[in-house]
This record gives structure tokens, sequence and C-alpha cells, in this order.
């Protein structure tokens, strides 16, 4: 991954006035207005604080999203992923190029910690000429929490491993290593406002090269994560009270490059996009085995289950969503994007798809019909949107969207009806 310069000045994200309604199902484009989902409002909302976290299913159902502004906030060089906590107050920035991690409360929108490597050499990859790049090991990708979010799992692009890092406060932070061999990393953290420091060492457990996503089972018993130069999803079995906290149990060759991982934990299966090829993997959790591929367009990136039990997926190249029928293994039908859609995730109710767009800089909203996509907003996000995560609570849905070139994190806000 080439490395960036920081950039201090941050690009404010103007929202559209109004949005484009126009779906597109099996291939075909075909124009259909649809303005009962999604509407612009121009006046901005106060931000509260001391939400009431509800789980999703207690949540209030609502069929509309009303825009109510973008805010922006300062991230660290190369953010490439985000993620909430299960309550939805803290948010994870995994900061590729900073070789870093923060933390933010999202109700204040204030950095409380950064978790920050000790850097040692390595070897990087350039994906614009394809070729290795001197470059140092530890530069977080994708992150996944697990064991009540005790344990936040993140994938180091250079060192071929993946760290724990607890979560809780680390005072008095212990652990015995005396009987591990397991290859450890330093890290630093750093409290707002605060002059005071400290440092934990954390596992690297070995995956393969440059390792991608990590998924859980639900259960958090095991872990999956996707090795791209490796062409291989290493299985873990995850334990919390004993160093080094999860070990592999299973590495399952695929085709080509993997990506995104999504596990069906009522099936028993996990589904893996093959971003190299036009396949999904379909792994059997009962036995870490391969069970069967799914064929698919080209370029999937990244994929997420829905309550229906099908997968939406991605396709970085073809700038297409696609929603797919894992028992038939048929697609039902697809959506154009913007181009290069990379990370998608769901609303609370299944109903909304958010989408970031890489290069053309935008992040796309569909509703989610039982036979087609509708494209219901498409929102300026300037400097490489690539990873998202959504808080929601009775009134509000809320998209954080990190962007990769200039160091923010983009924060939609929507009212719910």
């Amino acid at each position: 991954m080439k490395s960036y310069p920081v950039i201090v000045s941050l690009f404010f994200c103007i929202p559209y006035s109004a949005f484009p309604t126009t779906p597109y199902t099996n291939l075909t484009d075909s124009p259909l207005s649809d303005s009962s989902f999604i509407s612009n409002k121009t006046n901005t909302a106060q931000h509260p604080t001391g939400d009431t976290i509800q789980s999703h299913t207690s949540l209030k159902p609502y069929t509309r999203l009303i825009f109510q502004k973008s805010e922006h906030i300062k991230a660290a060089p190369g953010t490439k992923s985000v993620l909430f906590n299960k309550t939805g107050q803290k948010l994870y920035a995994m900061n590729l190029e900073g070789m870093s991690i923060y933390e933010f409360q999202r109700d204040s929108r204030l950095l409380q910690r950064e978790f920050k490597f000790k850097p040692t050499v390595g070897t990087g990859w350039d994906y614009e000429t394809n070729k290795t790049m001197p470059s140092f090991e530890e530069k977080p990708v994708e992150a996944c929490l697990s064991n009540d979010d005790k344990l936040l799992w993140v994938s180091l692009h250079n060192a071929a491993s993946i760290v724990p890092i607890p979560t809780d406060p680390v005072i008095g932070y212990r652990q015995d290593t005396s009987q591990s061999t397991v290859k450890q990393k330093k890290i630093y953290i750093e409290y707002a406002g605060s002059a005071s420091k400290d440092s934990i060492q954390v596992p690297a457990i070995a995956t393969g090269l440059t390792p991608k996503i990590i998924a859980r089972t639900a259960d958090s018993k095991h872990l999956l994560v996707s090795n791209w130069h490796s062409h291989s999803v290493s299985v873990l079995a995850i334990d919390s009270v004993a160093y080094p906290y999860a070990k592999t149990v299973s590495t399952l060759p695929v085709s080509a490059i993997p990506r995104g991982i999504v596990v069906d934990d009522e099936r028993k299966k996990s589904y893996v996009a093959i971003m190299g090829g036009a396949l999904i993997t379909v792994i059997n959790n009962d036995t870490w085995k391969k069970e069967s591929d799914i064929p698919v367009a080209s370029n999937p990136r990244h994929i997420v289950l829905a309550d229906s039990g099908r997968l939406l997926v991605s396709y970085n190249k073809l700038g297409r969503i696609a929603c797919i029928d894992p028992i038939t293994r048929k697609t039902l039908y697809t959506a154009k994007t913007a181009a290069q859609p990379r990370t998608i995730v769901l609303s609370k109710n299944n109903k909304f798809l958010f989408v970031t767009c890489y290069s053309s800089d935008k992040v796309e909203v569909f509703k989610t019909n039982n036979n087609r996509f509708i494209r219901v907003a498409s929102l300026p996000c300037k400097g490489h949107p690539v990873g998202v995560d959504i808080f929601e609570d009775d009134d509000k849905l809320e998209a954080w969207v990190c962007s990769y070139n200039n160091g923010t994190i983009n924060i939609f806000s929507f009212e719910k009806k």
C-alpha cells in the first residue's frame, strides 16, 4: 500500500439538494421515481448526548430516511475501516498509513484514545505497480470485535498476522507469555487531553500473507481471516482467557484473491468473496472445510448477510451491487453504483444499504426490496471513501464513513420516519 502525505485541511462534503431515485435491476437500467424512501431536509439537528441504545430488534419501525446534515472530523492518514461497538457509543478507526487505531466517542465526536503501534521494518505492496515496496509491518486494515466487545481483532497488512487488543482500561494489564513462542507487537496508548501514556504487548497471531477482513461466529468461538496474497482463509479458535487468545485450526486455500467474509450462524455457513475471480466460496462451519463455490460476476469485494438469508455483494470494478440467493446459487438482481463500490453495510432493519464508492468520491444509499435495489441517495464525499459503519437509535441513523486520502471521517445524519 502506497503511503500518502497527511493533508491537514479537511474536505467538506456538501449534500446534494436532491437525490436521484433510479433503480437498476437484472443488469438492465430503467428509471423509476420513488421519493417515499428518502428526502432532503435543509435544517440541521443538534447532536444529542446520553443516547439510550437499543438492539435493532426493539427499534421503532421506519420506512424513510430524511437527510439532516454531514459533519467531518479529523482522523489519521490512510484510514481504511471503521467499526462501532455493539452499544454504538464507541467507534474504532483503523489507520493504515498512520499505523494506529483511533477510539472515538460517538455522541461527542471526540477522540478518546489512540492505540499506536511501534513500527518495525517490513515489506509492503504497491497496488498501482503490483510490486513489493519497503514499508512497515504494523498497518491496520480491518477489524472485528469479539467476546462482548472485550477484544478488538485487527489485521496487519504487512505482518501476516492479526492482533487482539483489549478494549477495557489497560491499567494492570498483564499476560503470561512464558510458554508462548508467538511474536509480539508493542502498542502505545495515548489519552486525549492527558499527558499520561500506557504501553502493552499484544500477540501477533500468524495468518497468511496480507490479511484483510476478519469475521467471527456469533458465539465468539471462531474467527475467519481472508489472506490476500496467500489466496487462503485462516480459521482461528478463540480462547479469551489464555494467551495468545486464538490459534489457527484450519487454513483453507481458495482459487484467487479473497476479500469479504460473512458468517451465517443459522445455516452454519461462511461466505468468502473471491475478489481476484468471479466466485463466492462457501465454507462449512461445522467442519471448517470448503463446501462449494457460487459463480458470480467478476471482482466481488465486500459481502453482507441480509435477514432473509440472501447475500448482498459489491463489485469493485464493475460498479455494481447484487443480491444473491446462496441456496439456489442465483443472482436475483443487481444495480449500478458510482465507480468502485467498496464497503457496504445494512441498516438495522435491513431496508437500506450504504455503499462507499472509492474513486467517484460518493456514498450511495439503496432501498432494498424483495426484487430490486432502488438508489435513493448519492452523497458527495471527498478523499476516496472506503470504510463505513452505522449507528442507530429510535430517531436517527448516522453513517460514519472514512476517507482514505484526506484523513477524514464523514458523518451523514438522517432522521427516521
